[in-house]
């Protein structure tokens, strides 16, 4: 694997998180994420005892999603779980922030949830990262807010989506957009020094991996990982 392909590879978070996936499903997709040799996986709180045995031997991290999807549970409940995860062996935690309370402008409630997660989450040694989901949380000034919040209290990185923030379309259909380039450039300009970012929702291709890294991304979340790679060794080359 070349250079341009290996670091493409160790920015994507392969996600493991439809709701209808089984064990089975979840041991196909860890190898995947080996064989393309991705940073991590990205699994849902009872898978993560088993994704650190489907992944020992490789360099793939586990990470584990928290308070997911829709971001609702208790500030106590989600450090609870982040504990549990990181007991288990997850390395990496991806937070859904309390979404109401971002949209009425609770920012000490905010701040509360992410600090508290993240404090627990660094004391054993795992990275956070924080779901604004982007699709909801729309106003600029909240999204920079939340950016300085996640830099004040501690947190790793900032992320866009969930990738079931599903909203209700002009059509009548529920979709999702996830992450967009201005958003992406808005919340890079906003976090501090030490906060990275982290694309997730809709990128699908390539190219999308290719433009939110030109964004400032250091991570992005997929579950089309074998087209992507495919295509980077079709472009750049083994």
């Amino acid at each position: 694997m070349n250079e341009i392909v290996y670091k493409l590879a160790k920015m994507i978070d392969h996600s493991i998180l439809h709701p209808t996936m089984t064990d089975e499903d979840l041991r196909r997709e860890c190898e995947v994420a080996r064989k393309y040799d991705v940073v991590s996986v990205c699994v849902k709180p009872y898978a993560v005892k088993q994704a650190v045995e489907l992944l020992k031997g490789s360099e793939v991290l586990v990470g584990c999603v928290i308070g997911f999807p829709a971001g609702n549970s208790a500030i106590v409940v989600k450090v609870f779980e982040a504990e549990n995860a990181c007991k288990d062996g997850a390395v990496e935690i991806d937070m859904v922030i309390n979404i109401g309370k971002a949209l009425q402008g609770d920012w000490d409630y905010i701040s509360e949830e992410i600090k508290s997660v993240s404090d627990v989450s660094h004391k054993r040694h795992a990275i956070v990262k924080v779901i604004f989901e982007t699709d909801f949380v729309t106003k600029q000034a909240d999204i920079v807010k939340l950016c300085q919040i996640c830099t004040e209290v501690g947190a790793d990185y900032v992320k866009t989506s969930s990738g079931f923030g599903f909203v209700k379309q002009a059509n009548g259909d529920y979709n999702y957009v996830g992450a967009t380039i201005p958003v992406l450039e808005l919340m890079k300009k906003s976090v501090g020094p030490n906060v990275k970012v982290k694309a997730s929702g809709g990128v699908r291709t390539l190219d999308q991996l290719l433009a939110v890294q030109a964004a400032g991304c250091s991570r992005c979340g997929a579950t089309a990982t074998i087209v992507i790679m495919e295509d980077a060794f079709k472009r750049f080359g083994n």
